[in-house]
């Protein structure tokens, strides 16, 4: 009997991609002999890379024609499309997979063999549900256990052998280390203002003598975001001067007391790696993103237009992150570390 060979698309998005850890999980307990291969981009490939819930990996480039043509010779069985995206059903029914599982929307439910409906509300949008049980519905359909939610990562000896030495420092000292993510792919709608991120970085230097690092990806705006922090509290850390792989930036969180974040892709990786942390939400609805990690503190900002979720605040001021004060940071910040951090 030829062995099922199974392709799993994953989210790109590097949130999304972490959130569904739980359901790749449970498809790799359920398929236990089949041959499983992950499709993704390299920013997700990196994060994910370690768990013990794949065999492989394709390469994701080229356009759905020379991605399909690689598929049907890989001789797949089976796909299940995490990604909702047309592109991705197109790609995978021109390859000639037989089993074809995913959510039906997009304009793509033709091109699935098993159709999951997603949740709606009255008016046809989409009703805010954790996108955790999201992918596990997917899970569910295949007829997988779910046994647990929790997010997982796995961080290797190499990368956190591979640090700078100054990062190596810095981690190990005798303090708390706290990490602060002021940036955000999906834009700037979600991220606090720099200014309050390096008062916040200046009071945890002075009442904790923290060692306070600033992650940014390396783009421009993010760039002068971190730049901003440091000269306000000038004792951080700025990683934007270093050239580190998300492997090295996850063995960095691993080793991090508490995370100050957006609602941003690095919060999914800090809950999954166990971290204590503040997440501040803004534009869009935290039950999108809900994990129920028990060591995190929510603090949402209050305006008229929320949920907007777009991108970009086209209010005079940005009125639901502005709302957020240092001074309500702080007070959760009291109550993580002051508990003794790990």
């Amino acid at each position: 009997m030829k062995r099922q060979k199974i392709l799993i698309w994953l989210p790109s998005p590097l949130g999304d991609a972490v959130m569904s850890t739980p359901a790749l999980r449970a498809i790799r307990q359920k398929f236990k002999d089949a041959e499983i291969c992950f499709l993704g981009n390299s920013p997700v490939k990196e994060t994910l890379s370690g768990l013990p819930f794949n065999d492989g990996w394709v390469e994701s480039s080229g356009g759905p024609l020379t991605l399909a043509g690689r598929l049907r010779k890989a001789g797949f069985t089976d796909a299940i499309l995490l990604k909702n995206s047309f592109s991705c059903a197109m790609t995978v029914f021109l390859a000639g997979i037989k089993n074809r599982i995913g959510y039906a929307r997009d304009k793509r439910s033709w091109l699935l063999t098993e159709k999951i409906q997603p949740l709606k509300n009255p008016d046809g949008t989409f009703k805010p549900a954790p996108m955790i049980d999201y992918y596990l519905k997917i899970a569910e359909t295949l007829g997988c256990t779910i046994q647990d939610k929790e997010l997982e990562l796995s961080v290797s000896a190499d990368d956190q052998q591979s640090l700078p030495e100054e990062i190596k420092y810095i981690i190990n000292a005798d303090c708390p280390v706290v990490i602060l993510v002021p940036g955000g792919a999906f834009g700037p709608s979600k991220c606090w203002p720099a200014d309050r991120y390096g008062q916040t970085a200046k009071l945890l230097r002075e009442k904790y003598n923290a060692q306070v690092i600033v992650s940014v990806a390396p783009k421009e705006l993010e760039l002068k975001t971190a730049d901003e922090i440091c000269s306000i509290a000038d004792n951080s850390v700025n990683l934007g001067k270093y050239k580190l792989s998300l492997g090295q930036l996850k063995a960095i969180f691993k080793n991090s007391d508490l995370v100050i974040t957006n609602d941003t892709g690095p919060r999914h990786i800090a809950i999954a790696l166990k971290r204590k942390l503040i997440t501040m939400f803004g534009p869009n609805d935290p039950e999108w993103t809900h994990t129920g990690w028990q060591d995190e503190i929510q603090i949402v900002g209050t305006a008229d237009c929320l949920p907007c979720a777009k991108p970009h605040c086209f209010q005079k001021t940005h009125i639901c992150m502005e709302s957020i004060t240092v001074e309500q940071v702080m007070e959760n910040v009291e109550k993580l570390i002051g508990k003794g951090c790990e």
